[in-house]
């Protein structure tokens, strides 16, 4: 109680108020005496802030909560371990050597066996226990992996929270701090992107409007205002306007805070019910199952949230998947969203390979088992016996071997480590990737559709050029004039129109130690502002007399308005509407113009055009940006030819007269230029891409005249080429149908090829462009689109892109949240590196098959063949581990890490339908396993002739280890080694060697596995089936070894003409309708259940790919989730949540629905759901009190009018 009359409001007062909307909303405020009464209450003001005292703050996060929601605790590493043990192949393989083991021990008696040695027969039970150990240690390194990579994630999730800032008035000054430290009484300063980060109360409101469709589902804008719906919610987006907000409610204390709160009980309650309802329907197997209907009532075990919780709040295990319902699981197939490339190449690899794994596999189990019973029984027609289960326990031991081996389980974790350690390293090159197959797709990139300024140019602008009095001030900013050479009137108005016109959070300062003065804020008010520093006056005090708080009205900037306007009281009375913007949009709204002296003249449209021939143009061709600023005044008393009189009694009514009406017969002040330089390193990244087959396209809302003179300079376009530069006008006009104004794809394929240039675009343009250039046919294979944005409009084009790069320094929340990748300094240069990246990506992917299916096929028909001819097989199960071992994590970890080389850029783009597997890596996987067959075939049949020993063929099943299977396993591996420097090249290189020193991983792995190698035959004995070798021996088996090297050079001078396509693997991706491709997994969420997944029940399919679905989940915070790592407001962000929220709403099936009429936390987030509905019309109103089963009915008829709208980002819905 202390502290509540400390604040004067309690945290569940607060809690309370923020439920309600609209009038409601107004009114509850009201009752508290408004908003102003309750900053006062909570000890801040809307000029002052909180002081920022530390105490005060921890006393605020003490009593009303911290801005974080407590994230779910990570898989322990015992909980990865146990993940890793559910794979088929291991299960079988831990039953076959506990069999084993305990057969060992176990021996009946046989009446003409001979009598074994002590010492032979104690070392029975090592096999078992190597093969148990082997498994151990696989095992342990699978969930190493996993463990090191969540902890990588996780990292790297911490390192976005602590670089997102937001804006608030702290001690009377406007800092950026970082969004977990905003506490309760915080005075946010709101602006057109952001997203918001807590729950409040609009204080001041600029033409506000909130898109507030993530949480309530209402798709248009509402408006915000103190007097209209003051209440804004965490995790919405600002779509227009700028204005303050009162922190009211913070983490999980905040609307979306209290949903994800009950979300997380809700998902435990879940997850218990199906666990009931799996041991019920064990249980009732063969009963009637209407016998069992009864309802089960799940007890309240959620939190009770209703009260609210401060810093002393239970860490709630909070779901935290970005992923999409069940229901949109089962519909997944249906869906237009494609996988990647590489995705969809690898599927369908992996399934080709599995079932010849499989096939192979149970062949040789079937030819050992019934080879063995015809000779021992049908021939020797010996009894049977207990002990002849030694036996078909080792073929099956051989045999799940082979499926272990031939399975490419570490595929998964090379693309794993490798978009991992790729993800690591282009944080380095300023590229923070959100979505991990971004990387690999990025490297296939056709297009590079790229916004001109901060991306192509240094986004520092700087005013060279003005036009003010009828006088051009140019060529360069030396030229500009100075406070005194302006007439004072028009002084005035070119200060104040820029000083008060322009986002009150633009600044620019000099900082002690740079040259330049730090641009903060938009950069063209920063330009601006710098001008009228150049002009020598002070902005800042202009503010000072100007406040924000003073302003009548404020037009933000927009897309569509391309201008920003603010009207302003006058001292000598009236209002004087100031605005600034594109110069031809401006223009068009001027009827007049200053002249000479300051003079007011009628701006002819004669003298419109003149004045673009001759100062507008010549601007944009120097590539500036113009700007055009003008003004209106509305006066009580005598108006001049250029103003408006308005009755002294009443106030004019601007919200009444429309923006058209108020925007209109301007008087124009001035027209400046913006240089925006291009950066240097441009041009040369610009030709990179061009060298590597990359169309680079820019597309920007600058006048064409810039955009040809920027493109110039950046090298897009060349003086005489035959590349088209369209404004967005003219493009629509040649892309949409003249009778519907549909866009027609016939139409736009006649454009896109050639353009190079969109200017004067709307965001909607760089849409239809981009969906357009992903639709299109007229290609050998689909472009692949990568587009740059900054804006929230640009969202959608960001989404609709394979790759969407989001600007890290200029870019709204919106536009990150959209994206793939975020560049961190809004360099083009960094593209070019993703790209780089990406093709390595692709290409180490490629080093490791061709390294590992070299191994698959060897090892499979040494087995196979083994098993025909010998009935053994001549690579033990140990020994097979231990070479999976090699080629899965070690093979894995060393070619996942190779670093990127200028070689890559030197190439065009794989595309869509080249093959995984190229002819010239087929030949090289042919051609060294036909040189490792003969090697081992022939050590095999010939081995004690040639090396003088005792063949080991036809050994007893009991038999101690032999020379001569050990040289087979030894040269087998040293090939195997030593094949791995050949499968660093890829692409028919001769020198295998170049770069080799450069990768330490490399390397380093590699000397480490051939001393292990050593250790193994020398010392391995029983527990590895081996036996110690000689110096004569080892040397053999080097030199088979080092013969892979020089038989490589043979294979690269084998023309590949005469093989063709009919080697290359891989080109055509899985069809997305097959049972066997994993759609389900990738969609789940905390509320899935397993009648959603296509491969339950196909144990074989799971083999290969349940380790191939980590591509498309990784494991963040214990739960998967979609190659997302958010750009958070918290541990778990904000935005997250609504995402959780959202796909619940809308994808609750029927069988969840009947849960939910008995799980009272279920109906808790419907009612909270339904209450945040709730609108100012009763016809819209959802009825939440005492209504939870219709509110869920409700929801479930809805369901069957939910459009589902493919994103690679988050889920969406539309109704």
């Amino acid at each position: 109680m202390a502290a509540a009359s400390r604040y004067g409001l309690s945290l569940k007062q607060l809690r309370e108020l923020m439920e309600h909307r609209g009038r409601e909303g107004v009114a509850r405020i009201t009752e508290y005496g408004g908003v102003q009464e309750i900053a006062r209450k909570l000890n801040t003001t809307e000029a002052t802030g909180l002081l920022g005292d530390r105490s005060d703050l921890e006393h605020r996060r003490d009593y009303f909560g911290s801005n974080t929601i407590p994230p779910k605790p990570p898989k322990t590493f015992l909980a990865l371990v146990w993940e890793a043990l559910q794979d088929v192949t291991l299960i079988i393989l831990q039953i076959a050597a506990a069999v084993s083991l305990a057969l060992s021990f176990y021996k009946p008696p046989k009446d003409d066996e001979e009598v074994l040695d002590d010492s032979q027969s104690h070392a029975d039970w090592i096999e078992g226990v190597a093969i148990l150990l082997a498994v151990v240690i696989v095992v342990l390194v699978t969930a190493f992996n996993d463990w090191s990579k969540e902890k990588q994630f996780r990292g790297l999730q911490d390192r976005i929270e602590g670089e997102q800032t937001f804006s608030v008035i702290r001690n009377s000054t406007t800092v950026q701090i970082q969004v977990g430290e905003i506490v309760v009484g915080d005075i946010l300063l709101v602006k057109y992107g952001d997203l918001l980060p807590a729950d409040g109360l609009v204080i001041q409101s600029n033409d506000l409007k909130v898109d507030e469709s993530s949480l309530t589902g209402e798709s248009d804008m509402v408006n915000k205002g103190v007097a209209v719906d003051p209440m804004v919610l965490s995790g919405t987006h600002v779509m227009e306007g700028s204005g303050k907000v009162l922190v009211t409610a913070v983490g999980v204390n905040s609307q979306a805070g209290i949903i994800f709160t009950l979300l997380g009980a809700a998902a435990d309650d879940i997850e218990a019910e199906e666990k009931k309802q799996k041991k019920l329907e064990k249980k009732n197997k063969g009963r009637d199952p209407n016998q069992n209907k009864s309802s089960d009532n799940v007890p309240e075990t959620g939190p009770n949230v209703e009260e609210g919780v401060g810093n002393s709040h239970p860490s709630h295990a909070l779901p935290n998947s970005s992923g999409s319902p069940p229901s949109e699981a089962a519909e997944a197939p249906d869906m237009d969203e494609e996988k990647s490339v590489l995705q969809a190449k690898l599927t369908n690899l992996a399934i080709q390979i599995g079932y010849g794994g499989m096939a192979v596999s149970l062949v040789t189990v079937l030819i050992l088992s019934i080879r063995f019973s015809i000779d021992e029984f049908f021939f020797k027609e010996s009894p049977w016996d207990m002990y002849y289960i030694n036996f078909y326990v080792k073929f099956v031991i051989i045999g799940v071997t082979v499926l272990v081996v031939a399975v490419p389980e570490g595929l998964p974790l090379a693309v794993t480590l490798s978009l991992a350690y790729s993800v690591k390293k282009m944080m380095a090159d300023n590229n923070l990737v959100r979505h991990l197959d971004a990387c690999e797709t990025m490297g296939n990139a056709t297009t590079i559709c790229s916004d001109k300024t901060g991306t192509l140019t240094t986004n520092r602008m700087t005013v060279v050029q003005a036009y003010i009095c009828n006088h051009h001030y140019k060529p360069d900013r030396n030229c500009l004039p100075k406070i005194r050479d302006l007439p004072s009137q028009v002084g005035i108005l070119v200060t104040q129109g820029i000083s008060v016109n322009s986002s009150y959070s633009s600044d620019v300062k000099q900082e002690s130690g740079t040259s330049l003065p730090v641009q903060i804020g938009n950069k063209t008010e920063c330009a601006l502002l710098g001008f009228v520093l150049d002009l020598g006056v002070d902005y800042r005090q202009l503010r000072r007399e100007m406040p924000d708080t003073r302003f009548k009205k404020v037009y933000t900037f927009n897309s569509a308005r391309k201008s920003m306007s603010t009207i302003v009281p006058i001292e000598s009375g009236g209002y004087r509407v100031y605005t600034k913007g594109a110069s031809e949009i401006i223009m068009k709204k001027c009827s007049f113009l200053l002249g000479d002296g300051g003079k007011v003249e009628s701006f002819t449209t004669a003298h419109q055009d003149r004045l673009v021939s001759t100062v507008i143009e010549p601007m944009a061709k120097d590539g500036l940006r113009t700007i055009s600023i003008a003004y209106r005044d509305f006066v009580p008393g005598k108006a001049d030819k250029n103003q408006v009189h308005y009755d002294p009694g009443t106030e004019p009514n601007f919200e009444t007269m429309g923006e058209d009406n108020v925007i209109a017969n301007m008087t124009c002040i001035c027209i400046v230029g913006i240089e925006d330089p291009v950066r240097d390193e441009v041009p040369g990244a610009i030709k990179k891409c061009q060298r590597a087959g990359i169309t680079v396209r820019m597309v920007t809302g600058d006048n064409i005249n810039t955009a040809r003179a920027i493109a110039t300079k950046c090298g897009i376009i060349k003086p005489g080429d035959n590349y088209l530069v369209l404004e967005g006008k003219e493009f629509n006009k040649r892309i949409r149908d003249p009778h519907t104004n549909e866009v027609r794809q016939d139409l736009l394929d006649k454009v896109w090829p050639r353009l190079r240039v969109l200017a004067r675009s709307q965001p909607v343009d760089k849409y239809t462009l981009v969906k357009g250039i992903i639709d299109s046919n007229i290609s050998s294979g689909r472009e692949v689109v990568a587009v740059t944005g900054d804006g929230t409009n640009d969202a959608p084009a960001l989404k609709k892109a394979d790759v969407g790069f989001a600007m890290g320094i200029a870019g709204t929340d919106v536009a990150k949240e959209a994206s793939d990748i975020i560049l961190t300094d809004d360099n083009f240069t960094s593209i070019v590196k993703a790209v780089m990246w990406g093709r390595n990506v692709y290409d180490s992917i490629s080093k490791f098959l061709q390294f590992q299916l070299t191994v698959n096929v060897v090892a499979v028909v040494v087995a196979f063949v083994g098993a025909c001819a010998i009935q053994d097989s001549p690579l033990k199960a140990v020994q097979m581990l231990w070479v999976n071992l090699i080629m899965d994590t070690l093979a894995s970890l060393a070619l996942a890490t190779e670093l990127p080389t200028p070689d890559l850029l030197q190439r065009k783009p794989y595309g869509r339908t080249s093959p995984l597997i190229s002819a010239t890596m087929a030949k090289n996987i042919l051609g060294q396993a036909i040189y490792q067959l003969v090697i081992v075939f022939g050590i095999m049949f010939f081995g004690e002739h040639l090396f003088d020993i005792d063949s080991g063929r036809y050994a007893d099943l009991r038999a101690p280890p032999s020379v001569h299977f050990t040289i087979i396993f030894n040269a087998f591996v040293m090939m195997t080694l030593f094949n791995e420097i050949n499968a660093r090249k890829i692409h028919g290189q001769r020198n295998v060697f170049t770069g080799f020193f450069s990768n330490p991983i490399y390397y380093v792995i590699w000397i480490v596995t051939f001393i292990s190698q050593i250790v193994i035959i020398q010392w391995g004995g029983q527990a590895f089936s081996t036996a110690k070798l000689n110096v004569e021996q080892w040397v053999w088996c080097i030199l088979f070894g080092v013969g892979t090297l020089v038989w490589q050079q043979v294979i690269t001078t084998i023309p590949i003409g005469s093989f063709g396509k009919s080697m290359e693997l891989g080109s055509n991706p899985p069809d997305m309708s097959s049972p066997c491709v994993v759609e389900g997994d990738s969609y789940n969420n905390s509320f899935s259940t397993h009648h959603h997944h296509p491969v339950v029940g196909r144990s074989g399919q799971i083999l290969w790919i349940r380790g191939l679905t980590r591509l498309q989940t990784q494991v963040i915070g214990g739960d998967r989730q979609d190659r997302l790592i958010p750009v958070p407001y918290s541990k778990n962000s904000t935005d997250q949540a609504i995402r959780v929220v959202k796909a619940f709403r809308h994808g609750v099936d029927s069988v969840q629905l009947n849960q939910a009429s008995s799980n009272p936390n279920i109906q808790r987030v419907l009612q909270k759901q339904a209450s945040l509905n709730k609108r100012l019309s009763s016809a819209s109103s959802v009825p939440t009190d005492n209504q939870p089963q219709q509110i869920i009915a409700t929801n479930a008829s809805n369901n069957s009018h939910v459009v589902q709208l493919p994103t690679r980002s988050h889920t969406e819905t539309a109704v």
